[in-house]
């Protein structure tokens, strides 16, 4: 069965770090652009940041650029997200995901990802 599984959520204080992995099983995901997604309490899902499949290339949301970092380990089938000065206004569920383009670029919409990890909680208290 393929799956994204993504770990790393819990409850943090303002103005620290967390580090979110997902790990991919039931194939090889290191050909193929990923992305974070999070739906924070009351809005739609939302691009958080993207890389493509060797990971040179990234691209992040306004609202957390200089704060998160995507990176991959292709050897270990695995994407993490790297967030550092987490606020209040983070707290969300977030998802990993793939698509399905072995591609030099990134993709940064919800439509391009046909695989959806189940999410973790990260909760940032003021």
């Amino acid at each position: 069965q393929v799956q994204l599984e993504e770990t790393g959520g819990g409850l943090v204080q303002a103005g620290a770090s967390l580090r979110l992995s997902c790990a991919g099983s039931g194939r090889t995901f290191t050909t193929i652009a990923m992305g974070w997604f999070r739906q924070r309490p009351g809005n739609e899902r939302e691009f958080v940041a993207a890389t493509n499949w060797f990971g040179d290339r990234t691209a992040y949301a306004d609202s957390v650029k200089d704060r998160f970092t995507i990176s991959r380990d292709n050897a270990k089938n695995t994407m993490y997200l790297q967030m550092n000065r987490l606020k209040p206004e983070d707290t969300a569920i977030y998802y990993c995901a793939a698509t399905t383009y072995a591609s030099r670029n990134y993709y940064t919409g919800l439509s391009d990802y046909s695989l959806w990890g189940q999410g973790t909680q990260v909760t940032v208290s003021s």
